[in-house]
């Protein structure tokens, strides 16, 4: 049935949210969005093998493992909803742009499904030249759902506001480990890694779950970089590139800068083919220095063994170092 248009979404009532791909960024504004407009929100199950595989007979070889496990996400929710909702998001600004998969996931979504009857509730996000900022898309988006201009931006306001104060709880909650590290002194204190990766790796416990459960059976703190001030870190990221378009892994170089002196290593975790990361994750290896970084990258034909003794590798060359075994520029 493809993408609906202004009005279409009148009478969805039970709107179906994939948990993968930006979920893990915005699903606080997203489900305080939905139920601020009286919808029920359904969630897809947490990330299993089922529906990764299922999304892998969906997808063609080339699309990342993130887009991949996304359509599995999507396909499990139909029947369960009346539409599910996929956003288009092109960017936030200059030099603050999505990964083409984002701006295409609607399009990518309706012509996976089109054969069975799915329906696709979008909204565009392009704020350069002033065409359609985040705000904007979602007002437009209230108005699809049948909500007056009043009511659509009470719903974002609300959501918005939701969204900030988890940022701001995580955020916060990062600096309280930060600290409680830091006061730790001497053999006690345990390694302090930070895990750069997209949140929908970082925070999925199928896809990243096994490098964060590895770090941390090795006795290592494990601080993710997208819980990070995002505002601080934007701004960060610009004193390591001028012309760096994506605004994730603005954030993630930026929070690199950010906790630089307060770590003891560096995890970078990629999904295969990731495009953006590929050039990121290169200029991170070759122009941070000063701490030691294992470069991570994870697909759907990847066992945990390997991976497992790539970071006990890591580990081991960290305590050596906090020995004062390494000298390193």
């Amino acid at each position: 049935m493809g993408i609906l248009k202004q009005g279409d979404c009148a009478d969805v009532q039970r709107v179906g949210v994939p948990r993968a791909l930006l979920y893990y960024r915005y699903g606080t504004l997203w489900e305080t969005f939905f139920g601020e407009l009286g919808r029920e929100v359904v969630l897809s199950r947490p990330t299993d093998r089922a529906l990764m595989e299922a999304g892998e007979a969906l997808s063609v070889d080339e699309c990342c493992l993130a887009s991949k496990a996304y359509l599995g996400h999507a396909e499990s929710l139909l029947g369960s909803c009346d539409a599910l909702f996929v956003p288009s998001m092109g960017n936030l600004g200059r030099r603050q742009g999505f990964c083409t998969k984002f701006q295409a996931l609607p399009d990518l979504v309706a012509n996976t499904f089109r054969d069975r009857g799915v329906r696709v509730a979008s909204c565009l996000a392009d704020a350069l030249e002033g065409r359609s900022s985040l705000r904007d898309a979602f007002l437009e988006l209230g108005g699809r759902f049948g909500a007056s201009p009043r009511e659509a931006k009470r719903a974002w306001r609300a959501a918005s506001h939701a969204q900030e104060r988890a940022d701001r709880t995580a955020a916060g909650a990062q600096e309280r480990l930060l600290a409680s590290l830091e006061a730790t002194q001497g053999a006690g204190r345990p390694l302090a890694i930070l895990l750069v990766a997209h949140p929908y790796l970082a925070h999925d416990p199928y896809l990243g779950g096994s490098v964060t459960d590895a770090l941390e059976r090795l006795g290592a703190t494990v601080l993710y970089a997208d819980e990070a001030d995002h505002g601080r870190a934007l701004k960060a990221s610009f004193d390591f590139s001028d012309t760096m378009p994506w605004v994730v892994n603005r954030e993630l170089v930026g929070a690199i800068l950010l906790l630089h002196e307060r770590i003891d290593g560096i995890v970078l975790v990629s999904a295969f083919p990731c495009g953006p990361d590929s050039m990121t994750d290169d200029a991170i290896m070759r122009c941070i220095q000063g701490k030691p970084i294992l470069n991570l990258t994870i697909d759907a034909q990847s066992g945990t063994a390997g991976l497992e003794t790539r970071i006990e590798s890591f580990m081991d060359i960290l305590r050596y170092q906090k020995k004062g075994g390494y000298v390193h520029g």
